[in-house]
């Protein structure tokens, strides 16, 4: 069974910087690896996704330039470092594993995810 446990969330202020790391479970490989979140209220969105052969990355534009996603194929982890943090990045953040994908673009598209880690809060306060 595909398990992704995730960690690293917690509270941080405006501009300032939080690292998440998703381990996946040591037998199992995923091509398309990615991070969401979901604000309360909101719908489930796609933040950034990695094609873990090449390291190709893409994210939603609101992240970009200041969020970084990688992942590590030995320790088969995923990482997400976020910088310049605004109240706007605050919810819940899913680790994600079987995206679908067009070439080494993974889709950021949450109806479409294999699997899913539990979630970690992330607060970012002024």
């Amino acid at each position: 069974q595909v398990q992704l446990m995730e960690s690293g969330g917690g509270s941080a202020q405006v501009g300032g910087s939080l690292n998440l790391t998703c381990e996946m479970s040591k037998h199992h490989r995923t091509s398309c690896m990615g991070w969401f979140r979901q604000a309360s209220g909101d719908a489930r969105e796609g933040v950034a996704a990695i094609f873990t052969i090449d390291g190709h990355a893409v994210y939603v534009p609101s992240v970009e330039g200041r969020f970084t996603i990688s992942h590590d194929n030995p320790k088969n982890t995923l990482y997400l470092q976020m910088n310049s943090l605004i109240p706007e990045d605050s919810g819940i953040y899913y680790c994600a594993a079987g995206l679908t994908r067009s070439g080494s673009s993974c889709r950021l598209n949450p109806a479409t995810v294999d699997y899913w880690g539990q979630g970690t809060q992330v607060t970012v306060s002024s």
